[in-house]
C-alpha cells in the first residue's frame, strides 16, 4: 500500500558496525521523518546523537532480556548479516536464517504495527533450489519473514553499494574498486547504488510503503528519491 501521509518513525537497526548498517544509521540520523533510533549492537559503536540509544546485547539468539527495550518501534532496517565465503551451509544458515527469524519473530510479537526491512541481496533465490548456496538461504529468510505478522516486510536486494564518504567501517577493498562506480552508473546502471540511496529507500519505504516487497535495485534507486505527492518511482 503507498501512502502520501506519511508517520514519523521510531527505528530499531542492526549490524551498524558493519559498512551497510553504518551507511544506513549515518542516513536515519539525518532524516527529518526518523524521530528515534535503537541500535542493537554486540560491541559499542561510539557514536553520540540526540536521536539515537544503543543496546548492547551478546547472544542475538536469544533477545528475550532485551525485550522491554524493543517495545514502541514501528520499524526495523536489519542489516546484520555476514559472508557466505568460506562456510559451510549450515553455519550459514545459522548466521543467516535462524538469527534473522529469531530476532524477526520477537519484534513481531511485541510491535505487530512495525514494518521490518531486511537487506537481502542481489541474485537472492525466491524458489530456495538453486545452485548457490547463499542465494537459497537468503530466499528462505526473505521468503519466511514475509509470513510474520508484521504491518509489513520489504526485503532490499541491493548490487554493488558506493560508500558514504567519511564511515569508519568501509570495507578496506572498497579504495581499490570505487573508481569503478561512475562506469557501472553508466553501463548497467541497473546494478548499482550508493549506499546513501540505499538508507534513503528504506527509510522511504517505511514512511509511504511500497508495491513490491521484493526491492532490486531499481527499486531501491527509484525508491530513493520519492517526495512527498510523487508517485511517480512506482
Amino acid at each position: 500500500m503507498l501512502t502520501d501521509v506519511p508517520h514519523k518513525l521510531r527505528v530499531i537497526i542492526t549490524g551498524t558496525t558493519g559498512m551497510v548498517g553504518e551507511g544506513v544509521l549515518h542516513e536515519c540520523l539525518q532524516h527529518p521523518m526518523v524521530e528515534a533510533v535503537l541500535i542493537v549492537n554486540r560491541r559499542p559503536l561510539g557514536v553520540a546523537h540526540p536521536k539515537l540509544k544503543e543496546v548492547i546485547h551478546a547472544d542475538f539468539y536469544d533477545i528475550t532480556p532485551i525485550e522491554d527495550e524493543l517495545k514502541g518501534y514501528n520499524a526495523c532496517f536489519f542489516c546484520l548479516g555476514v559472508s557466505s565465503v568460506g562456510m559451510k551451509e549450515p553455519d550459514y544458515y545459522k548466521l543467516t536464517y535462524t538469527l534473522t527469524l529469531g530476532f524477526a519473530a520477537v519484534l513481531a510479537r511485541l510491535n505487530p504495527n512495525m514494518t521490518f526491512e531486511y537487506i537481502s541481496g542481489a541474485s537472492t533465490d525466491s524458489t530456495e533450489k538453486g545452485r548457490m548456496m547463499w542465494a537459497r538461504v537468503k530466499g528462505k529468510t526473505e521468503n519466511d519473514l514475509m509470513k510474520l505478522p508484521f504491518k509489513k516486510v520489504y526485503n532490499f536486494r541491493p548490487g554493488y553499494l558506493h560508500p558514504t564518504p567519511g564511515m569508519k567501517n568501509t570495507n578496506k577493498y572498497y579504495k581499490y574498486i570505487t573508481w569503478l562506480y561512475p562506469i557501472l552508473k553508466w553501463v548497467a546502471p541497473n546494478t548499482v547504488s550508493k549506499l546513501s540511496e540505499l538508507g534513503l529507500a528504506m527509510i522511504n519505504a517505511a514512511c509511504y510503503g511500497y508495491n513490491k516487497q521484493l526491492l532490486e535495485v531499481k527499486d531501491i534507486n527509484k525508491l530513493a528519491e520519492k517526495k512527498p505527492g510523487d508517485n511517480n518511482y512506482i
